[in-house]
């Protein structure tokens, strides 16, 4: 089976978020058949980070990405999602 991992970038609701926090809700709330492949945080501005997860997936299952986002807006400490891209592995 052929997985694809997708780039998101997670915005906190403010500069007090715990990212490592973060980090495990979003490993409980992962769709099935879903899996983080690595994190890394990227400064904005006044001391807020934001995170960036990888998030493998099958290739085959259609709206994946979907499901994946959602479950991620659905946090409390997350304001804003966004993927930025997709790639074949």
């Amino acid at each position: 089976m052929n997985q694809v991992v997708a780039k998101f970038k997670i915005f906190p609701k403010d500069v007090e978020a715990d990212l490592g926090e973060l980090r495990k809700e979003i490993e409980r709330n992962l769709p099935a058949n879903t899996s983080v492949y690595k994190y890394d945080e990227e400064p904005i501005a006044f001391g807020l980070n934001l995170l960036i997860a990888y998030i493998l997936m099958p290739e085959e299952e259609s709206g994946k990405i979907d499901d994946v986002e959602r479950s991620i807006k659905e946090l409390s400490d997350v304001s804003e999602v966004d993927v930025v891209s997709v790639r074949r592995i």
